[in-house]
């Protein structure tokens, strides 16, 4: 009997091993993306809605004064190094702040901004391989994190997109080299989280690496002023922003805070109100947060005609004057 069966059994080819090859390959990716999906739904299932008013506030370029260096000393000359761009460095470093630091693509995704670089770089100085891959990834995916990415790559072992992973892992650790005298938070800025704290609860809502936000929010003292922290590997503002209304506060009573016409397009996406920083006149957008705006937050009076003016102020900083 055995001697039957052991004549009938078919060898263990190379079909039968790609077969358990790409079985477990799908397995172990099915369990990454369940994984993510789970991190993602866990920390607004834990979220406690405290107050009938939420604050939602940005961190880089709105709370901390972190973006211009970041940018300038970081992302830009990380991406020159990766993409071997010294030549034209000069060049390409001016455009790279134009791009996420003085205009109306301010404060974009680290990954949307590196594509639309890298688009121009492909274009004017040196060819990019597989750039349209990382382009159509960063229009198309529902998340833009280091996390995705390596998703991505699991998927589609594209040159550009490891390349891309490379570039933001070196920023990453050449923002954690930074001093902590150059990652402070913008002057009046823990009155005005204390003063919020007070009647409407606060969530960080940032398109900033989540390490870093904990880090420099902790630093300062200001983590104990808010209630959660959605960072870069949450989703996008929008998607969080919608996320905590779901917890039953009423648009009219949701106030997002930022300093990039993203946070403002995030606001808008929920029918939520929007209170822009100004970009080099951050110390009175906060004054102003504490001695006007917030109060006009909590008694109902901040739509109309004064978001209408904060808006049109907010456009004309960044040298657009339509609305």
């Amino acid at each position: 009997m055995a001697d039957r069966f052991n004549a009938a059994a078919v060898p263990f080819g190379m079909k039968d091993k790609l077969g358990y090859m790409f079985g477990d390959f799908g397995n172990d990716f099915t369990f990454i993306l369940s994984s993510s999906f789970m991190r993602m739904t866990d920390r607004f299932l834990a979220y406690t809605k405290r107050s009938d008013f939420l604050v939602c506030v940005d961190s880089d370029g709105c709370a901390m004064d972190t973006m211009d260096i970041k940018h300038i000393s970081c992302f830009g000359p990380c991406m020159v190094e990766e993409w071997g761009l010294e030549k034209w460095g000069s060049e390409i470093l001016k455009r790279w702040n134009e791009i996420n630091l003085y205009t109306m693509t301010r404060g974009i995704n680290r990954y949307k901004g590196l594509s639309m670089a890298l688009s121009e770089i492909n274009e004017k100085y040196k060819r990019i391989k597989d750039i349209d891959i990382l382009r159509k990834w960063a229009e198309k995916s529902q998340e833009l994190s280091d996390r995705a990415l390596e998703q991505e790559i699991m998927r589609n072992n594209s040159t550009c997109l490891k390349k891309a992973l490379s570039w933001s892992m070196k920023v990453n650790q050449s923002i954690d080299r930074l001093k902590q005298d150059e990652k402070r938070p913008f002057e009046g800025v823990a009155e005005a989280l204390s003063v919020a704290h007070r009647d409407a609860d606060v969530a960080i809502v940032s398109s900033a690496n989540l390490g870093a936000v904990l880090e420099e929010w902790e630093l300062y003292g200001l983590l104990e002023q808010t209630d959660i922290v959605l960072a870069q590997d949450a989703g996008s503002k929008a998607f969080c922003i919608g996320e905590l209304m779901k917890r039953g506060y009423a648009p009219e009573h949701v106030l997002m805070c930022g300093d990039a016409p993203g946070d403002m397009d995030a606001a808008e996406k929920n029918g939520v109100l929007y209170y822009p920083i100004l970009v080099r006149h951050e110390k009175k957008s906060w004054e102003e947060f504490i001695r006007e705006a917030f109060p006009k937050f909590i008694g109902s009076a901040y739509a109309g005609t004064y978001q209408k003016e904060k808006k049109r102020q907010f456009l004309k900083n960044l040298g657009n004057d339509h609305i």
